[in-house]
């Protein structure tokens, strides 16, 4: 009997042991940086999802403009030994991580959902690391947006900018008006996604890889860059002195206050602008930087699953199933201003802005153009530096457009021997 009764409580132990694991596994903790009104509005929708799977998603969301702050708080956090189970992960970030064999390899998610032919090949080669499947994408935004106030267009008879002749006429028109004519911050990440865009205008896709992807120091000392550098330049003199370090949605608040007229924003914001009271298409329009109509200059959110003790693999597992799937795609890209990163998604249910960057995106790798500010083009060093080296030029007027890029050619001459003291390493190890 009392054998009996120590077998009894050895098992009920056993059960709750059993059952405790579960619910944690059934925890999932998700490290991301959508704080914003609106992007608090789909990081909510993709909770409420996971709940209806079972899925408790304990959010760890971290402010900071271009996932900054996230980015460094991931790392100490890894360091620590606390990694979070879930982290929003964009660009060359995943390949760095999931050299370091953090990640989880979710194969089996994208073979059973068929990734490879129902996402983008863009989209499939972003997530793919030595042939495994490490990240579940959810939306692909479009930074080469340009926003404008039809009602102060309209009133002073201006057509949307298309070319660059035209977005300074426009900027001339404003100005003699009174009106602010680009809301525009001075914070690093916001002016290096301005400059971006002056590149990807002035040079296409090609040069635009030739100088942020490749980085080679003959594209810096192009005169190409020398154009991009000099309108940006000229686009700070818009503000007569008048742009200081602002965050995003301020910068959103200003264009929706009609305080500016035009706003060089990624897709992001349009959700945002809708919740501050204005109809897409009857307040404001939503076109593409001037230049780039043909282009998408473009930025991909996406999940990577730390692997752990692979205690939470079935969650993470299904986490991740979910956040590709039809109806969750359409949800969140709906609330977060992005597109699916879905070939089969349906573009007639999106609305003009929506339907122009997924169109254009489906063009192909001719038109589209990997963001540098939000971690497409290169690595997170890299890239710090070069946005570093593009804010100090725009806030000292008294750097010429060539000191900027002789500073640039010297950063991708160190970059570039970084790159091949580190191949020459391996080719070492292979030789031993």
């Amino acid at each position: 009997m009392i054998r009996l009764h120590l077998r009894s409580i050895c098992g009920l132990l056993a059960a709750c042991l059993l059952a405790q694991s579960a619910q944690a596994a059934a925890t999932l903790q998700v490290l991301h940086w959508w704080t914003s009104p609106s992007e608090r509005k789909a990081a909510n929708a993709l909770a409420a999802r996971a709940a209806d799977e079972g899925i408790e998603w304990k959010d760890a969301a971290i402010p900071g403009g271009a996932g900054l702050g996230a980015g460094k708080v991931l790392k100490s956090r890894v360091l620590a030994g606390d990694a979070p189970e879930v982290s929003q992960m964009i660009g060359v970030s995943i390949a760095e991580w999931a050299d370091l064999g953090l990640l989880l390899e979710i194969d089996n998610v994208a073979s059973s959902g068929n990734w490879n032919t129902t996402l983008f090949p863009t989209i499939q080669t972003l997530i793919t690391h030595r042939k495994h499947v490490v990240a579940a994408p959810v939306g692909i935004h479009r930074v080469n947006t340009l926003f404008y106030n039809r009602q102060l267009f309209a009133q002073l008879k201006i057509a949307p900018p298309q070319s660059w002749e035209e977005f300074e006429a426009a900027a001339q028109k404003l100005k003699a008006a009174g009106v602010v004519p680009l809301a525009q911050s001075s914070e690093a990440w916001q002016v290096a996604a301005l400059f971006e865009n002056l590149v990807l205008a002035e040079s296409g896709p090609e040069f635009y890889r030739q100088l942020f992807v490749r980085r080679d120091p003959a594209a810096a000392a192009d005169k190409r860059t020398a154009e991009a550098l000099q309108r940006l330049r000229t686009i700070k003199g818009w503000a007569n002195g008048q742009i200081d370090e602002r965050s995003w949605p301020d910068v959103a608040r200003q264009f929706a206050r009609r305080e500016a007229a035009m706003m060089m924003m990624g897709d992001w914001a349009k959700p945002e602008l809708r919740d501050l009271g204005m109809t897409l298409d009857e307040d404001f329009a939503c076109g593409v930087a001037p230049g780039t109509a043909k282009y998408h200059l473009y930025s991909v959110d996406s999940f990577t699953m730390f692997a752990g003790d692979y205690r939470h693999m079935a969650a993470q597992e299904k986490m991740a199933r979910l956040l590709v799937s039809p109806p969750v795609q359409v949800e969140y890209n709906t609330l977060k201003g992005s597109v699916p990163v879905r070939r089969d998604a349906d573009p007639a249910r999106m609305d003009s802005c929506a339907r122009a960057s997924w169109t254009t995106f489906a063009l192909g790798a001719a038109v589209q153009a990997p963001s540098l500010v939000h971690r497409m083009a290169t690595d997170e060093a890299s890239r710090d530096a070069i946005i570093a080296e593009i804010q100090r030029y725009f806030l000292d007027d008294r750097t010429t457009p060539a000191e900027a890029q002789r500073r640039l050619g010297v950063l991708f001459r160190l970059f570039n021997l970084r790159s091949q003291g580190a191949y020459g390493a391996q080719d070492t190890d292979r030789r031993r």
